[in-house]
């Protein structure tokens, strides 16, 4: 009866231990899963931004082509470009 009596104590024992690993390892992909959306919505606004300041580059050398290669032209475009990238971070 002995031997009976300590199977069960053994089965109870890790029975008891694979719940709890099987409910850690449910929380733990849980966790990364709501981190991988996060990265998902952050990497959607770097490449809107990265869009945006693409434009602003083109913008910015259409504008040089058009005026030439002058200083006060690289400084305007220079102008407009950060104050299109710092207006764009205030919304």
């Amino acid at each position: 009866m002995e031997d009976f009596l300590k199977m069960d104590i053994f089965f109870a024992v890790a029975t008891l231990a694979t719940v709890l690993l099987a409910g850690a390892l449910l929380l733990l992909i849980l966790r990364v899963y709501r981190i991988l959306g996060h990265v998902e919505r952050i990497s959607e606004e770097v490449a809107e931004e990265a869009q945006l300041i693409r434009a602003d580059v083109s913008a910015l050398r259409a504008d040089v082509r058009k005026e030439g290669y002058s200083a006060l032209a690289y400084v305007r475009a220079a102008r407009r470009l950060l104050q299109g990238i710092f207006r764009r971070r205030r919304k």
